[in-house]
């Protein structure tokens, strides 16, 4: 079965960086698009950050461009969201999220999510 795992949630202070990582096993992620999204009590889960498997095309959320990097190691199933000038609005719990066919930026579109990590981003 098909499991995605997050780590590196933490507390960190503002400006400050944190690298989560999302480890996926029991299927062929080779063919299915990667996505981090977060979700803040009461309120619905937003995309952060996409990037497709083969090739590595990357997509952002205009909160996060520029300050946040996707990337992912094929040779160990993982994939990586570089999150750094952290703001105390990046706290939230983060998910990654797997899929096949197009990228997508919606949350009902994705097969499979881990269980979360959380992120707090003191001011």
């Amino acid at each position: 079965q098909a499991q995605l795992v997050e780590s590196g949630g933490g507390l960190v202070q503002a400006g400050g960086s944190l690298r989560l990582s999302c480890a996926a096993s029991g299927g062929t992620f080779s063919m299915y698009h990667m996505a981090w999204f977060r979700q803040d009590p009461g309120k619905e889960r937003e995309f952060v950050a996409a990037i497709r498997w083969i090739g590595a095309s990357t997509y952002y959320a205009d909160s996060v461009k520029g300050r946040f990097t996707v990337s992912r190691d094929n040779t160990k199933n993982t994939v990586y969201l570089q999150m750094n000038s952290l703001k105390s609005e990046d706290t939230a719990v983060y998910y990654c999220a797997a899929k096949p066919g197009p990228v997508s930026a919606s949350a009902y579109e994705y097969n499979y999510w881990g269980k979360g990590t959380q992120v707090t981003v003191s001011s």
